[in-house]
């Protein structure tokens, strides 16, 4: 019963960081770029994770579904989603600051729909296996467990083929690559006011910030929406 409370407690813990996440999105000026799709494949995937979570939480599945497939699905949704999907949209948004260089975006968006893809079908049907009595760590099974075995190992692989294409192009765009200007992503952060990659002290003067904290971008060149319209429409 006390393993029990701490998960439904975690449980908590984890919408309110589910529901904080998605509110900042609410009315925001979104750009699908590469990053903000690892960012929404991440909102998605660790939602599913922590759900199934409420499973193993209440005392009367956990009984059934402890020991089985069904925990290495939700440990991966939870925890390798988390440092997969964070770390490769992390590393797209900085890399233009990192290496002064552009990425193909294309070749991006495809990856990141190859990693999303690949991931669910490896672990939804290991959530299935679970459900179905599979235990963890055994290399014989029943016949009737091949098909989810077989989709699950197929799944892996187009999640290995999914991440081996950044690799490729990551290394290609440092030699050949665009050169990335000092603000690719029309940022009103600091970090996107000197030059990519920055000097060693980051700034040759101390920047003084005149510009509020969510123009993204010059009015001219951006459609605001939310209640900010009016105000930026007079100001053009």
């Amino acid at each position: 019963m006390i393993f029990s409370f701490l998960s439904f407690a975690w449980a908590i813990r984890s919408a309110i960081k589910v529901f904080n996440w998605t509110a900042t999105l609410y009315k925001a000026s979104i750009s699908y770029d590469t990053p903000m799709l690892y960012a929404l494949g991440f909102i998605g995937l660790f939602t599913v994770g922590g759900m199934t979570g409420l499973f193993l939480a209440s005392l009367a599945t956990d009984v059934h579904l402890s020991d089985t497939y069904f925990i290495v699905a939700h440990f991966h949704y939870i925890m390798v989603c988390v440092t997969l999907l964070a770390y490769l949209g992390c590393l797209h948004y900085w890399w233009p600051k990192i290496t002064g260089r552009m990425y193909p975006e294309g070749w991006a968006r495809f990856s990141a729909l190859i990693v999303f893809v690949g991931f669910n079908l490896t672990f939804l049907p290991q959530f299935v296996l679970g459900y179905m009595g599979m235990p963890r760590r055994y290399h014989v099974y029943p016949a009737e467990f091949q098909v989810l075995h077989v989709l699950s190992t197929a799944g892996a692989s187009i999640l290995g083929f999914g991440l081996l294409i950044p690799l490729i192009y990551l290394v290609w765009s440092m030699r050949y690559g665009k050169i990335a200007s000092a603000n690719p992503w029309n940022l009103p952060g600091l970090e996107w006011q000197t030059s990519s990659p920055p000097p060693t002290e980051n700034f040759e003067l101390t920047p003084i910030v005149t510009w509020e904290a969510y123009e993204f971008a010059p009015a001219e060149e951006t459609e605001v929406v939310g209640k900010f319209r009016d105000q930026r429409v007079e100001e053009v």
